[in-house]
């Protein structure tokens, strides 16, 4: 699978979303038929499209609404809502400063220490909202604040952080004991993010109910360029799931795997699940909803680092509401409105009935599939030309 780049060193060609394209197969399917429902440790969802753990997408208005809508939206549990008690004036600075002053002005906002009863208080009030309550947090909060969110009833909680392995070495800090964790949890544990086959297996052992797939593919994310980092979202999304197939078939347990990141409209969406994703997780198209506490704009979780920030504010705009993001009628002509419709399209004309016969699907190898025919489009910067 390798290749020579230079004396004694090989590198294995990797693809992203952009790279490839999906076959249909021999018989075709009524969209409104095929079930794209997907499972986190048994619980049922409709919609197999999460909101990401980010400040400028996700508050607690959000999560109730995109409950009510079938799916699920993760709460930064070392953001915002847990540093201020009346976030909104500080998402309002964040949206109102200049590019040149956005990222001195964020790390300055997250300095301010996170406020532990918050984190109850914002758990409790997507219950109260009868919201699905999903939080997310870097693993050194992770035992103090899974214990607030646990008791104050939230559905699952996210472990994340840049690079997760099952295996952290450091001498000047405890790590945090992944096994025991998940464990321990009387709640679904969700670890994120990872990108190859063998850490995968590792993490799986974990007892994890589930695992974020992707390093560096963000809107507003800088890893790539600031650390080095990452594998295509394609390939990664495609050695994790044969790492999650693996052991499925060796304990009888099936974890979803999630693909997180990368991903600008439907049919970035339907090549995830082709790939092998169980679900998806996005964040800057949902940035531009008018439910999203952004007000149009959308940064990275590491944008906030004090010394090496690996995020950068990005203007998304609005586009509509989240209704419309997810189910349409869309107003737009990118693919970044009624994504479930997209997904849905797909899997019919795919003859996929559900997300796993998704992962059955024929995938080619296609570098022209973005600008075959499409020169007007490009030159008139409209549909895929934008």
């Amino acid at each position: 699978m390798a290749e020579w780049i230079g004396m004694g060193k090989r590198a294995r060609r990797c693809y992203g979303f952009d790279e490839i394209a999906l076959v249909p197969g021999r018989i075709t399917i009524n969209p409104n038929e095929v079930n794209t429902h997907f499972e986190i440790d048994g619980k049922k969802y409709r919609v197999p499209i999460i909101a990401a753990a980010m400040d400028g997408v996700v508050d607690v208005r959000f999560a109730i609404e995109m409950s009510k809508l079938g799916g699920l939206a993760v709460l930064n549990l070392d953001g915002v809502q847990t540093r201020y008690k009346d976030p909104d004036k500080v998402l309002e600075k964040i949206a109102t400063a200049s590019p040149q002053e956005a990222t001195e002005l964020v790390q300055s906002i997250y300095l301010e220490p996170i406020k532990e009863k918050l984190v109850s208080q914002r758990v409790a009030q997507i219950k109260k909202g009868k919201g699905h309550a999903v939080v997310s947090c870097i693993p050194q909060n992770a035992e103090r604040f899974h214990k607030l969110a646990q008791e104050a009833g939230a559905d699952a909680f996210i472990v994340q952080s840049t690079v997760a392995t099952a295996k952290h070495i450091s001498k000047a800090y405890k790590a945090l004991d992944l096994f025991k964790f998940c464990k321990s949890s009387r709640i679904p544990v969700i670890i994120g993010n990872c990108v190859t086959y063998g850490t995968t297996l590792e993490l799986l052992e974990t007892g994890a109910a589930g695992l974020l797939i992707g390093i560096g593919p963000g809107a507003a994310c800088t890893t790539r360029g600031v650390l080095g980092i990452g594998v295509p979202q394609i390939t990664a999304t495609v050695d994790c799931a044969a790492a999650r197939d693996y052991y499925h078939k060796k304990t009888g347990k099936y974890v979803a795997m999630i693909t997180d990141g990368g991903m600008r409209n439907g049919g970035d969406i339907c090549k995830a699940f082709a790939a092998g994703a169980d679900s998806v997780m996005i964040g800057s198209t949902f940035a531009r909803a008018k439910e999203a506490p952004g007000r149009g704009y959308h940064w990275g979780m590491a944008t906030s680092h004090a010394n090496l920030p690996r995020g950068t504010r990005i203007k998304v705009g609005v586009s509509g509401t989240l209704k419309e993001i997810l189910f349409g009628p869309a107003k737009v002509d990118d693919g970044s409105q009624n994504l479930m419709g997209a997904l849905q399209t797909s899997m019919g004309s795919l003859g996929a009935a559900n997300i796993r016969q998704m992962h059955d699907v024929e995938i080619i190898i296609a570098s022209a599939i973005q600008t075959e025919g499409k020169i007007f489009q490009v030159v008139q910067q409209v549909g895929m030309g934008k």
